[in-house]
Protein backbone atom coordinates (compact mmCIF):
# COMPACT_ATOMS: atom_id res chain seq x y z
CA UNK A 1 0.00 0.00 0.00
CA UNK A 2 1.09 3.30 -0.60
CA UNK A 3 1.04 6.28 1.95
CA UNK A 4 0.00 9.49 1.22
CA UNK A 5 2.64 12.09 0.91
CA UNK A 6 1.70 15.00 3.02
CA UNK A 7 2.72 18.17 3.06
CA UNK A 8 4.50 19.98 6.24
CA UNK A 9 4.53 23.27 6.83
CA UNK A 10 6.73 24.47 9.44
CA UNK A 11 7.65 28.16 10.25
CA UNK A 12 9.68 30.23 13.10
CA UNK A 13 8.39 32.76 15.36
CA UNK A 14 11.23 34.56 14.82
CA UNK A 15 10.78 34.43 11.26
CA UNK A 16 7.20 36.08 11.44
CA UNK A 17 6.72 40.20 11.58
CA UNK A 18 4.05 40.82 13.72
CA UNK A 19 2.15 44.55 14.75
CA UNK A 20 4.25 43.69 17.87
CA UNK A 21 7.73 42.97 16.67
CA UNK A 22 7.64 45.58 13.42
CA UNK A 23 8.72 48.04 15.21
CA UNK A 24 11.59 46.17 16.54
CA UNK A 25 13.12 44.48 13.51
CA UNK A 26 12.56 47.54 11.34
CA UNK A 27 16.25 48.34 11.21
CA UNK A 28 17.25 44.88 10.43
CA UNK A 29 18.94 44.69 7.32
CA UNK A 30 20.85 42.41 4.43
CA UNK A 31 23.86 44.65 3.90
CA UNK A 32 26.84 42.70 3.56
CA UNK A 33 29.87 43.53 6.03
CA UNK A 34 31.15 45.35 4.79
CA UNK A 35 28.38 47.62 3.47
CA UNK A 36 27.11 47.36 6.82
CA UNK A 37 30.44 48.92 7.92
CA UNK A 38 30.60 51.35 5.99
CA UNK A 39 32.47 54.68 6.23
CA UNK A 40 30.01 57.22 7.76
CA UNK A 41 28.77 54.02 10.22
CA UNK A 42 32.27 53.49 11.17
CA UNK A 43 33.10 57.05 11.88
CA UNK A 44 29.47 57.77 13.96
CA UNK A 45 30.08 54.91 16.04
CA UNK A 46 33.46 56.23 16.57
CA UNK A 47 33.30 59.72 17.51
CA UNK A 48 30.20 57.84 20.19
CA UNK A 49 32.38 55.56 21.95
CA UNK A 50 35.22 58.12 21.77
CA UNK A 51 32.80 60.84 23.64
CA UNK A 52 31.76 58.23 26.26
CA UNK A 53 35.32 56.64 27.40
CA UNK A 54 36.32 60.49 27.54
CA UNK A 55 33.28 61.52 29.56
CA UNK A 56 32.21 57.93 31.27
CA UNK A 57 34.18 56.51 34.41
CA UNK A 58 32.79 52.91 33.49
CA UNK A 59 33.92 52.96 30.13
CA UNK A 60 36.95 54.74 30.84
CA UNK A 61 37.58 51.50 33.70
CA UNK A 62 36.19 49.10 31.31
CA UNK A 63 38.78 50.08 28.62
CA UNK A 64 41.78 50.17 30.99
CA UNK A 65 40.68 46.87 32.53
CA UNK A 66 40.57 44.97 29.83
CA UNK A 67 43.81 46.99 28.24
CA UNK A 68 45.64 46.52 31.65
CA UNK A 69 45.07 42.53 31.82
CA UNK A 70 45.39 41.84 28.34
CA UNK A 71 48.49 43.45 27.94
CA UNK A 72 49.59 44.42 31.08
CA UNK A 73 53.55 44.67 30.62
CA UNK A 74 53.75 43.49 28.04
CA UNK A 75 54.88 40.36 26.28
CA UNK A 76 58.06 38.67 26.67
CA UNK A 77 60.08 36.60 24.17
CA UNK A 78 61.03 33.25 24.73
CA UNK A 79 63.02 31.21 22.10
CA UNK A 80 62.55 27.62 21.82
CA UNK A 81 65.81 26.32 19.74
CA UNK A 82 68.67 23.77 20.92
CA UNK A 83 70.81 25.99 22.35
CA UNK A 84 69.98 27.84 25.67
CA UNK A 85 72.89 30.18 25.37
CA UNK A 86 71.60 31.53 22.39
CA UNK A 87 68.25 31.68 23.02
CA UNK A 88 69.02 33.94 26.37
CA UNK A 89 71.07 36.06 23.69
CA UNK A 90 68.00 36.61 21.17
CA UNK A 91 65.77 37.09 24.08
CA UNK A 92 67.76 39.84 25.71
CA UNK A 93 68.39 41.46 22.35
CA UNK A 94 64.36 41.90 21.69
CA UNK A 95 63.81 42.86 24.85
CA UNK A 96 66.28 45.82 24.91
CA UNK A 97 65.26 46.82 21.56
CA UNK A 98 61.22 46.73 23.22
CA UNK A 99 62.11 49.16 26.00
CA UNK A 100 63.73 51.38 23.32
CA UNK A 101 60.63 51.60 21.08
CA UNK A 102 58.41 51.50 24.48
CA UNK A 103 56.53 48.69 23.16
CA UNK A 104 54.46 47.51 25.97
CA UNK A 105 53.32 51.04 25.32
CA UNK A 106 52.13 51.11 22.19
CA UNK A 107 50.21 47.74 22.31
CA UNK A 108 48.42 49.21 25.58
CA UNK A 109 47.05 51.86 22.71
CA UNK A 110 46.52 49.39 20.29
CA UNK A 111 44.56 47.82 22.84
CA UNK A 112 42.75 50.88 23.92
CA UNK A 113 41.93 51.92 20.42
CA UNK A 114 40.07 49.05 19.39
CA UNK A 115 37.89 49.39 22.33
CA UNK A 116 36.53 52.78 21.53
CA UNK A 117 37.74 52.56 17.74
CA UNK A 118 37.18 49.08 16.33
CA UNK A 119 40.54 49.08 14.89
CA UNK A 120 44.05 50.52 14.55
CA UNK A 121 47.16 50.47 12.53
CA UNK A 122 50.79 50.11 12.93
CA UNK A 123 53.52 51.19 10.30
CA UNK A 124 56.65 49.53 10.62
CA UNK A 125 59.26 52.43 9.91
CA UNK A 126 62.79 52.63 10.35
CA UNK A 127 63.58 55.43 12.73
CA UNK A 128 67.57 56.42 12.76
CA UNK A 129 67.00 58.11 16.20
CA UNK A 130 66.85 54.93 18.58
CA UNK A 131 69.45 53.66 20.98
CA UNK A 132 69.76 50.47 19.16
CA UNK A 133 71.22 48.39 17.10
CA UNK A 134 68.08 47.60 15.50
CA UNK A 135 66.25 50.96 14.14
CA UNK A 136 62.85 49.13 13.27
CA UNK A 137 59.83 51.14 15.11
CA UNK A 138 56.28 51.45 15.09
CA UNK A 139 54.22 54.25 14.66
CA UNK A 140 50.20 54.25 15.58
CA UNK A 141 47.56 55.16 13.09
CA UNK A 142 44.43 56.48 14.05
CA UNK A 143 41.50 54.31 11.86
CA UNK A 144 40.13 57.90 10.79
CA UNK A 145 43.65 58.12 8.75
CA UNK A 146 43.43 55.28 7.01
CA UNK A 147 40.60 55.97 4.66
CA UNK A 148 40.11 56.61 0.18
CA UNK A 149 39.00 59.71 -0.55
CA UNK A 150 38.49 58.35 -4.15
CA UNK A 151 37.68 55.10 -3.60
CA UNK A 152 34.48 55.31 -6.17
CA UNK A 153 37.53 55.44 -9.03
CA UNK A 154 39.05 51.84 -7.94
CA UNK A 155 36.21 49.89 -5.77
CA UNK A 156 36.36 46.68 -7.40
CA UNK A 157 38.74 45.18 -5.10
CA UNK A 158 39.01 47.81 -2.47
CA UNK A 159 37.58 48.63 0.70
CA UNK A 160 37.81 52.24 2.16
CA UNK A 161 41.42 52.36 2.67
CA UNK A 162 42.77 48.64 1.90
CA UNK A 163 43.33 47.31 -1.80
CA UNK A 164 42.84 44.04 -1.78
CA UNK A 165 44.37 41.17 -4.35
CA UNK A 166 41.87 38.48 -6.64
CA UNK A 167 42.43 36.39 -3.67
CA UNK A 168 41.39 38.63 -0.57
CA UNK A 169 45.07 39.52 0.73
CA UNK A 170 45.58 42.77 1.16
CA UNK A 171 48.28 44.80 -0.62
CA UNK A 172 48.41 48.33 -0.08
CA UNK A 173 46.71 50.41 2.46
CA UNK A 174 46.06 54.21 2.31
CA UNK A 175 46.99 56.54 4.74
CA UNK A 176 46.29 60.62 5.09
CA UNK A 177 49.19 62.23 5.57
CA UNK A 178 47.66 64.23 8.30
CA UNK A 179 44.53 63.75 10.44
CA UNK A 180 41.06 64.47 9.22
CA UNK A 181 40.07 65.86 12.59
CA UNK A 182 43.34 68.01 12.81
CA UNK A 183 42.16 71.80 13.52
CA UNK A 184 44.68 73.42 10.63
CA UNK A 185 43.87 70.40 8.10
CA UNK A 186 42.90 71.51 4.61
CA UNK A 187 40.69 69.91 2.48
CA UNK A 188 43.51 68.58 -0.07
CA UNK A 189 43.20 64.91 1.25
CA UNK A 190 46.51 63.79 0.04
CA UNK A 191 47.49 59.91 0.99
CA UNK A 192 50.32 57.55 0.91
CA UNK A 193 50.29 53.78 -0.66
CA UNK A 194 51.96 51.71 2.00
CA UNK A 195 52.48 48.80 0.96
CA UNK A 196 50.79 45.95 3.29
CA UNK A 197 54.36 44.60 4.15
CA UNK A 198 54.61 47.56 6.51
CA UNK A 199 51.10 47.57 7.86
CA UNK A 200 49.83 46.12 10.63
CA UNK A 201 45.98 46.05 11.16
CA UNK A 202 44.58 45.17 14.66
CA UNK A 203 40.66 44.64 14.79
CA UNK A 204 38.44 41.98 15.19
CA UNK A 205 36.48 40.62 12.06
CA UNK A 206 33.01 39.29 13.28
CA UNK A 207 31.19 38.54 9.83
CA UNK A 208 33.54 36.69 7.08
CA UNK A 209 35.08 39.41 4.29
CA UNK A 210 34.65 41.76 7.14
CA UNK A 211 37.58 44.13 6.55
CA UNK A 212 36.91 46.95 8.74
CA UNK A 213 36.34 47.17 12.44
CA UNK A 214 33.65 48.45 14.54
CA UNK A 215 34.10 49.57 18.28
CA UNK A 216 34.21 47.23 20.89
CA UNK A 217 31.62 48.76 23.16
CA UNK A 218 29.20 49.52 20.00
CA UNK A 219 26.07 47.42 21.47
CA UNK A 220 26.45 49.10 25.08
CA UNK A 221 26.91 52.73 23.64
CA UNK A 222 23.16 53.09 24.46
CA UNK A 223 23.20 51.53 27.75
CA UNK A 224 25.84 53.92 28.54
CA UNK A 225 23.75 56.80 27.78
CA UNK A 226 20.65 55.34 29.34
CA UNK A 227 22.79 55.06 32.79
CA UNK A 228 23.90 58.73 32.68
CA UNK A 229 20.44 59.81 31.89
CA UNK A 230 19.35 58.10 34.88
CA UNK A 231 21.86 58.68 37.54
CA UNK A 232 21.45 62.79 36.36
CA UNK A 233 17.24 62.00 36.53
CA UNK A 234 18.16 60.93 40.24
CA UNK A 235 20.48 63.49 41.50
CA UNK A 236 18.43 66.65 39.51
CA UNK A 237 15.33 65.04 41.32
CA UNK A 238 17.13 64.54 44.56
CA UNK A 239 18.59 67.90 44.60
CA UNK A 240 15.37 69.61 44.07
CA UNK A 241 14.14 68.08 47.00
CA UNK A 242 16.82 68.83 49.58
CA UNK A 243 16.90 72.47 48.37
CA UNK A 244 13.77 74.35 49.39
CA UNK A 245 13.45 73.80 53.00
CA UNK A 246 9.27 73.75 53.20
CA UNK A 247 6.72 75.58 51.35
CA UNK A 248 3.78 77.54 52.62
CA UNK A 249 0.44 75.89 51.57
CA UNK A 250 -3.49 76.54 52.42
CA UNK A 251 -6.31 74.03 52.35
CA UNK A 252 -8.93 76.99 52.44
CA UNK A 253 -10.58 77.71 48.83
CA UNK A 254 -9.56 79.94 46.64
CA UNK A 255 -12.13 82.78 48.02
CA UNK A 256 -11.70 81.38 51.32
CA UNK A 257 -10.47 83.16 54.71
CA UNK A 258 -6.74 83.53 54.48
CA UNK A 259 -4.45 85.90 54.60
CA UNK A 260 -2.59 86.99 51.46
CA UNK A 261 0.85 86.00 50.54
CA UNK A 262 2.87 87.16 48.02
CA UNK A 263 3.80 83.88 45.30
CA UNK A 264 7.10 82.59 45.38
CA UNK A 265 7.82 85.13 48.69
CA UNK A 266 10.90 83.70 50.44
CA UNK A 267 10.88 83.07 54.39
CA UNK A 268 14.39 83.01 55.58
CA UNK A 269 14.30 80.37 58.12
CA UNK A 270 16.40 80.08 61.22
CA UNK A 271 18.15 76.55 62.87
CA UNK A 272 16.07 75.55 66.03
CA UNK A 273 13.85 78.24 65.89
CA UNK A 274 9.72 78.18 66.11
CA UNK A 275 7.81 80.66 63.92
CA UNK A 276 4.22 81.45 62.84
CA UNK A 277 2.42 81.10 59.78
CA UNK A 278 0.45 83.87 57.83
CA UNK A 279 -3.52 83.25 59.04
CA UNK A 280 -5.36 80.14 56.72
CA UNK A 281 -1.40 78.93 55.75
CA UNK A 282 0.41 75.82 56.61
CA UNK A 283 4.37 75.18 56.36
CA UNK A 284 5.31 72.06 54.82
CA UNK A 285 8.86 70.26 53.98
CA UNK A 286 9.59 68.66 50.77
CA UNK A 287 10.97 65.01 51.39
CA UNK A 288 13.17 64.36 48.58
CA UNK A 289 12.25 60.90 47.07
CA UNK A 290 15.37 59.94 45.41
CA UNK A 291 17.30 58.23 45.11
CA UNK A 292 15.05 55.05 46.07
CA UNK A 293 15.97 51.89 46.78
CA UNK A 294 16.36 50.27 43.26
CA UNK A 295 18.72 52.61 42.43
CA UNK A 296 21.40 50.94 42.89
CA UNK A 297 20.46 47.61 41.88
CA UNK A 298 19.22 49.36 38.27
CA UNK A 299 22.37 50.25 37.80
CA UNK A 300 24.73 47.29 38.60
CA UNK A 301 22.13 45.73 36.15
CA UNK A 302 23.09 47.53 33.46
CA UNK A 303 27.25 47.51 34.22
CA UNK A 304 26.70 44.09 33.99
CA UNK A 305 25.03 43.77 30.46
CA UNK A 306 27.37 46.49 29.90
CA UNK A 307 30.47 44.46 30.78
CA UNK A 308 29.14 41.50 28.90
CA UNK A 309 30.36 42.71 25.56
CA UNK A 310 33.83 42.21 26.33
CA UNK A 311 32.99 39.54 28.77
CA UNK A 312 34.25 41.51 31.67
CA UNK A 313 32.59 40.79 34.81
CA UNK A 314 30.10 42.87 36.85
CA UNK A 315 32.48 42.92 40.04
CA UNK A 316 35.53 44.00 37.13
CA UNK A 317 33.56 46.90 35.78
CA UNK A 318 32.10 48.31 39.21
CA UNK A 319 35.42 47.40 41.77
CA UNK A 320 33.71 45.77 43.76
CA UNK A 321 33.40 42.20 45.03
CA UNK A 322 31.41 42.77 48.09
CA UNK A 323 28.86 40.48 46.79
CA UNK A 324 30.32 38.29 45.99
CA UNK A 325 32.35 35.24 48.01
CA UNK A 326 35.34 33.61 46.75
CA UNK A 327 34.20 30.64 44.86
CA UNK A 328 31.41 32.84 42.55
CA UNK A 329 33.93 35.18 41.76
CA UNK A 330 36.60 32.86 40.82
CA UNK A 331 34.05 31.37 38.87
CA UNK A 332 32.68 34.61 37.26
CA UNK A 333 36.33 35.44 36.31
CA UNK A 334 36.72 31.95 34.54
CA UNK A 335 35.47 33.23 31.10
CA UNK A 336 37.01 36.66 31.45
CA UNK A 337 40.44 35.00 31.94
CA UNK A 338 39.61 32.70 28.81
CA UNK A 339 38.77 35.53 26.85
CA UNK A 340 41.88 37.42 27.56
CA UNK A 341 43.79 34.44 26.57
CA UNK A 342 42.16 34.63 22.98
CA UNK A 343 42.99 38.41 22.95
CA UNK A 344 46.79 37.68 23.32
CA UNK A 345 46.90 34.82 20.80
CA UNK A 346 45.77 37.09 18.73
CA UNK A 347 47.65 39.87 18.96
CA UNK A 348 50.45 37.42 18.97
CA UNK A 349 49.24 36.40 15.35
CA UNK A 350 48.47 39.34 13.97
CA UNK A 351 51.17 42.08 15.85
CA UNK A 352 54.11 40.47 17.79
CA UNK A 353 54.78 37.37 15.33
CA UNK A 354 55.28 39.72 12.83
CA UNK A 355 56.75 42.71 14.46
CA UNK A 356 59.67 39.97 15.53
CA UNK A 357 59.68 38.84 11.94
CA UNK A 358 60.53 42.44 10.60
CA UNK A 359 62.87 42.93 13.84
CA UNK A 360 64.97 39.47 12.88
CA UNK A 361 65.01 40.84 8.80
CA UNK A 362 66.96 43.89 10.16
CA UNK A 363 68.82 42.16 13.46
CA UNK A 364 70.30 39.89 10.76
CA UNK A 365 72.14 42.51 8.48
CA UNK A 366 74.03 43.48 11.92
CA UNK A 367 77.17 41.84 12.49
CA UNK A 368 77.35 39.80 15.87
CA UNK A 369 74.10 40.92 17.15
CA UNK A 370 72.70 37.34 16.80
CA UNK A 371 74.30 33.88 17.51
CA UNK A 372 75.46 31.84 14.32
CA UNK A 373 75.04 28.34 13.39
CA UNK A 374 71.05 27.82 14.06
CA UNK A 375 70.40 28.12 10.60
CA UNK A 376 67.63 30.22 8.91
CA UNK A 377 66.01 32.42 11.74
CA UNK A 378 62.17 31.40 9.89
CA UNK A 379 62.82 27.84 11.42
CA UNK A 380 63.46 29.06 14.97
CA UNK A 381 60.31 28.67 17.15
CA UNK A 382 59.69 30.94 19.71
CA UNK A 383 56.41 31.25 21.97
CA UNK A 384 55.49 34.94 23.95
CA UNK A 385 55.10 34.99 27.75
CA UNK A 386 52.41 37.34 28.98
CA UNK A 387 51.92 38.94 32.48
CA UNK A 388 50.21 36.14 35.03
CA UNK A 389 47.18 36.90 36.97
CA UNK A 390 47.56 37.01 41.22
CA UNK A 391 45.32 34.11 42.74
CA UNK A 392 43.05 35.51 45.47
CA UNK A 393 44.34 32.85 47.97
CA UNK A 394 48.03 32.29 47.46
CA UNK A 395 48.41 29.28 49.98
CA UNK A 396 45.25 26.99 47.79
CA UNK A 397 47.14 27.61 44.43
CA UNK A 398 50.61 26.46 45.89
CA UNK A 399 49.40 23.51 47.37
CA UNK A 400 47.69 23.03 43.94
CA UNK A 401 50.50 23.13 41.97
CA UNK A 402 52.32 21.08 44.11
CA UNK A 403 49.86 18.43 43.87
CA UNK A 404 49.86 18.83 39.88
CA UNK A 405 53.65 18.32 39.95
CA UNK A 406 53.75 15.86 42.23
CA UNK A 407 51.21 13.77 40.62
CA UNK A 408 52.95 14.86 36.94
CA UNK A 409 49.99 16.46 35.13
CA UNK A 410 51.65 19.73 34.46
CA UNK A 411 55.22 20.92 33.80
CA UNK A 412 57.45 23.58 35.69
CA UNK A 413 57.36 25.49 32.40
CA UNK A 414 53.31 25.64 32.56
CA UNK A 415 53.81 26.47 35.89
CA UNK A 416 55.96 29.21 35.54
CA UNK A 417 54.44 30.00 32.19
CA UNK A 418 51.08 30.67 34.57
CA UNK A 419 53.12 33.58 36.18
CA UNK A 420 54.74 34.91 33.19
CA UNK A 421 57.96 33.97 34.01
CA UNK A 422 60.89 31.88 31.75
CA UNK A 423 61.17 28.40 33.46
CA UNK A 424 64.81 28.70 32.85
CA UNK A 425 65.54 31.97 33.95
CA UNK A 426 63.70 31.30 37.51
CA UNK A 427 65.78 27.81 37.99
CA UNK A 428 68.94 28.96 37.16
CA UNK A 429 68.24 32.12 39.38
CA UNK A 430 67.09 29.30 42.14
CA UNK A 431 70.38 27.36 41.29
CA UNK A 432 72.72 30.24 42.37
CA UNK A 433 70.27 31.28 46.05
CA UNK A 434 71.06 27.73 46.75
CA UNK A 435 74.74 28.18 46.10
CA UNK A 436 75.08 31.43 47.92
CA UNK A 437 72.52 30.30 50.70
CA UNK A 438 74.76 27.26 51.53
CA UNK A 439 77.97 29.49 50.97
CA UNK A 440 76.55 31.24 54.11
CA UNK A 441 75.24 28.21 55.98
CA UNK A 442 71.96 28.99 55.85
CA UNK A 443 69.21 26.27 55.19
CA UNK A 444 68.32 26.15 51.95
CA UNK A 445 64.90 25.01 52.00
CA UNK A 446 62.70 24.90 54.79
CA UNK A 447 59.12 22.58 55.32
CA UNK A 448 56.06 25.14 54.89
CA UNK A 449 54.14 25.14 58.36
CA UNK A 450 50.34 23.54 58.27
CA UNK A 451 47.69 26.13 58.18
CA UNK A 452 44.71 25.11 59.28
CA UNK A 453 41.89 24.86 56.34
CA UNK A 454 39.54 26.78 58.39
CA UNK A 455 41.08 30.08 57.07
CA UNK A 456 40.72 29.26 53.40
CA UNK A 457 37.21 26.85 53.48
CA UNK A 458 35.22 29.29 54.77
CA UNK A 459 35.54 31.14 51.50
CA UNK A 460 34.53 28.35 49.63
CA UNK A 461 31.05 28.48 51.06
CA UNK A 462 27.74 29.77 48.99
CA UNK A 463 27.30 32.18 51.75
CA UNK A 464 29.70 35.71 51.92
CA UNK A 465 32.27 35.43 54.44
CA UNK A 466 31.51 38.04 57.09
CA UNK A 467 34.49 40.48 58.15
CA UNK A 468 36.14 40.02 60.64
CA UNK A 469 36.60 41.99 63.83
CA UNK A 470 40.03 43.91 64.54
Amino acid sequence: MFQALRLIKARYDAAATTDENRRHWLHADELSANAANSPDVRRLLRVRSRYEAANNSYARGLMLNVTGDTVGTGPRLQMLTPSSEANRRIEQEFAAWARTVRLAEKLRTLRMARVSDGETFAILTSNPLLRSPVKLDLRLVESDQVTTPDLSLDADHAVDGIRFDEFGNPTEYHVLRRHPGDTHQTLDLEYDRVPAESILHYFRADRPGQARGVPDITPALPLFAHLRRYTLAVLTTAEFGAIPGGILYTDAPANGEAEAVEPMDMIELERGMLMTMPGGWKMGQLQAQQPSTMFGEFRREILAEIGRTLLVPVNVITGDSSRHNYASGRLDHQAYFKSIRVEQSHLEAVVMDRLLDAWFDEAVLIPGLLPEGLGPYGTWSHTWMWDGTSHVDPLKEANAQAVRLSNHTTTLADEYARAGLDWETQIRQRAKEHVLLTELGLTPGADVPDVPDEETDADDTDEPVPARAA
